[in-house]
């Protein structure tokens, strides 16, 4: 049966977040911070394991008094908020201000990159007339970026976790796509790079095609590749 439809995750589908490095970096400029070299190094390393940054590596192990926050993080943006500064305050950096200044930085399109064949694969859909909705799990509005990018005018609907306080897999949030769309489940192919999160579509009878989380580098055709149109397959 031909696709009538195609949902797309966010983070590691379609964008990438920046490195830690870059993101850090961004953070302390934008605070007028200086810090020598080995005390940034030595902070990138320490983010990077408390997992402090969104759509990066996972922590290695979430504080006990943070845990409901990070289990629940993507149902509403203060429990966003509050599990990933709350990672971050984990490393003792230079400036209180900085916590903040890090999960506001994550948020900007700057800190966002279209992998390689995200702009070819959506407009090849648009052309062939396949109706496009991207499903986040997510704590913030995300349409910026994709505006910043060029490519909201290739997305017909947006379902993010926090505006409806569920997140993937509860199968839910897929269904509203589906109906945004306007399309049957069995008539969407779903697209994600989480064999927990996104599988939650094949519950509706979405087909669930995954992607590799890599960087924007590393990953320059994994979307082509998918086959989703004739053109791009």
């Amino acid at each position: 049966m031909p696709i009538k439809g195609v949902l797309f995750d966010f983070s590691g589908t379609l964008f990438r977040i920046e490195s830690v490095r870059s993101w850090l970096g961004a953070a302390l400029a934008e605070r007028g911070v200086s810090v020598d070299e080995a005390d940034f190094e030595r902070y990138v390393r320490e983010l990077e394991a408390a997992g402090a940054l969104p759509g990066g590596l996972p922590p290695q192990r979430v504080p006990g008094g943070l845990a409901e926050a990070w289990a629940s993080r993507d149902e509403s943006a203060h429990r966003h908020r509050a599990a990933y500064t709350g990672l971050a305050r984990q490393v003792a950096l230079p400036d209180p201000g900085l916590y903040d200044a890090l999960y506001d930085r994550h948020r900007t399109p700057p800190a966002w990159c279209p992998y390689p064949d995200a702009a070819e694969v959506l407009g090849a859909l648009r052309e062939h007339g396949v109706r496009v909705g991207v499903v986040s799990n997510i704590g913030w509005d995300l349409r910026p970026v994709f505006r910043a990018h060029g490519l909201d005018a290739f997305v017909d609907a947006y379902v993010l976790s926090f505006e409806h306080g569920i997140q993937k897999p509860d199968a839910r949030l897929f269904h509203t796509a589906c109906t945004l769309l306007g399309q049957h489940p069995t008539d969407v192919v779903m697209v994600g790079d989480d064999r927990h999160a996104d599988a939650g579509a094949a519950a509706l009878g979405c087909e669930v095609r995954y992607v590799e989380h890599a960087p924007v580098h590393e990953r320059p055709d994994a979307l082509r590749e998918l086959g989703l149109v004739p053109e791009v397959a």
